[in-house]
């Protein structure tokens, strides 16, 4: 017997906790005769982000075996994580099997391991299949409104009657969330199915009923909702979309059209979502800064931070006279500093590491610079680019060394190197006292020209 290509992904979570756990294993096959490859994905904050490929045997065979981050939906299939099609919803939990088959346009369980969760999940979309493949799998079917509306109709009493039916899983957090998944999934299949190309549209007048019951608010009234759901930003983008259009507001750009969409979102954590998709078409990084300001309030997340320091990056100049990066790091002390805190100093900043042999040689200048900026609005700020483990030698060649100035600890690469796209250290930058940049370029202390350049900014 030729052996399965069994792909492993190991995700790592901390080994205390992977001692606990025990692997999810996923035995799959195609039920066609073209096989293609599999992937597994995670649910990232409303999103679908693939964390392991398969690529199948000759005879159709395909697995996955890896430790799960979290209980809850995880997808599996042919499709990308833009595109529904060809992707199954399986909700998984430490030590589960899952055994599937692929055919052209659905799946089926195999074997006689799979929870109950699945299996009552497997229910759901044997009876919600037809309304999903007319809604998803428009470039093969072009079903229209025509015979869509029906199906819809049909599917949403008995989507209610069996929500209400006892399910006998065991698992109150799965049944908890049953509930949301099944009116997501509907929410998600109507609307799809009105934003995706067809041969024909429906006036407004034949829409069902159904459809003036889903809005952003009922439908996500927290941002967990979407986050939890594959589809969920997607879901939301479009609910959004129609929410906006039979508002009858014309669409305005820019900050204030996006703070008139914010009136049509109750939730805070979705408002910075929505901002976020409207910063990142931003070109001009002036124009950015503006638009960031607005905004600022709604980016909540760490996920949402990260994305805004992304389109932030990408678009900063790093010229003379454009805003500094606002970064927060702690100090010897273990308090927080943040670069605003500088505000009214001239600012030299020293990116720098313990094992830096360059950046050791610098010290000495440094402190003959600090001693002659004494009594002067002068901040110099040395930024250690070490890693955690480091920390504590940090601290001790802090106090070897009598390092002066303001020492703090960036835990490695951080985003400050990423924004001024450090690849190398020493690297030294001056501020003005309003936080602009002068230059992400200075020269050394060693250098003569150092000291002038600060005086000329005081």
């Amino acid at each position: 017997m030729k052996k399965i290509t069994t792909l492993l992904s190991l995700l790592s979570i901390g080994f205390s906790v992977l001692m606990a756990q025990k692997p999810v294993t996923i035995e799959g096959s195609f039920a066609r005769e073209k096989f293609a490859e599999v992937k597994l994905f995670k649910v990232v904050d409303g999103t679908s982000k693939p964390i392991a490929t398969a690529q199948p045997n000759n005879k159709g065979k395909f697995g996955f075996q890896f430790f799960p981050e979290y209980e809850g939906l995880y997808m599996v299939g042919t499709g990308t994580n833009a595109n529904p099609q060809g992707n199954y919803k399986f909700w998984l939990k430490s030590g589960d099997r899952l055994g599937i088959a692929i055919n052209d346009t659905a799946y089926s369980l195999t074997g006689v391991s799979n929870s109950k969760e699945n299996q009552v999940l497997t229910q759901w979309y044997k009876m919600a299949w037809l309304v999903e493949w007319k809604s998803v799998y428009f470039s093969r079917n072009q079903s229209t409104y025509v015979d869509f509306f029906p199906e819809l109709d049909k599917l949403l009493p008995k989507a209610k009657a069996w929500l209400a039916a006892p399910k006998a899983t065991g698992n109150k957090k799965f049944e908890a969330a049953l509930k949301d998944i099944v009116n997501l999934d509907l929410a998600f299949f109507a609307v799809n199915f009105l934003n995706t190309p067809r041969s024909a549209h429906p006036d407004k007048e034949e829409l069902p009923d159904y459809y003036s019951s889903v809005s952003v608010n009922s439908v996500f009234p927290t941002a967990q909702k979407a986050y939890d759901y594959p589809w969920g930003m997607r879901a939301f983008s479009t609910i959004l979309m129609r929410d906006r259009i039979k508002s009858g507001e014309k669409p305005k750009t820019g900050l204030e059209g996006t703070k008139e969409v914010f009136a049509l979102i109750n939730n805070d954590t979705l408002k910075g979502d929505f901002a976020l998709d409207q910063a990142a078409v931003i070109k001009d990084y002036g124009k950015y800064l503006e638009f960031k300001n607005g905004i600022e309030e709604y980016i909540l997340t760490e996920n949402q931070k990260q994305r805004e320091f992304q389109i932030n990056s990408a678009l900063a100049t790093l010229k003379p006279g454009d805003k500094g990066y606002e970064f927060k790091f702690e100090d010897k002390n273990g308090k927080t500093v943040a670069f605003s805190d500088l505000k009214g100093k001239v600012v030299l900043i020293d990116t720098w590491a313990t094992w830096c042999g360059p950046c050791k040689v610098e010290i000495p200048h440094l402190k003959k610079l600090e001693e002659a900026m004494q009594g002067k609005d002068v901040a110099i700020v040395s930024i250690s680019v070490d890693e955690e483990k480091d920390k504590d030698k940090w601290k001790q060649m802090i106090a070897d060394q009598s390092l002066g100035g303001i020492q703090l600890f960036a835990s490695g690469w951080s985003d400050i190197t990423k924004y001024y796209k450090i690849t190398g250290i020493p690297r030294f930058m001056v501020f003005d006292k309003d936080g602009k940049i002068v230059t992400v370029d200075a020269p050394r202390p060693s250098s003569p020209d150092l000291k002038p350049l600060l005086e000329k900014y005081l």
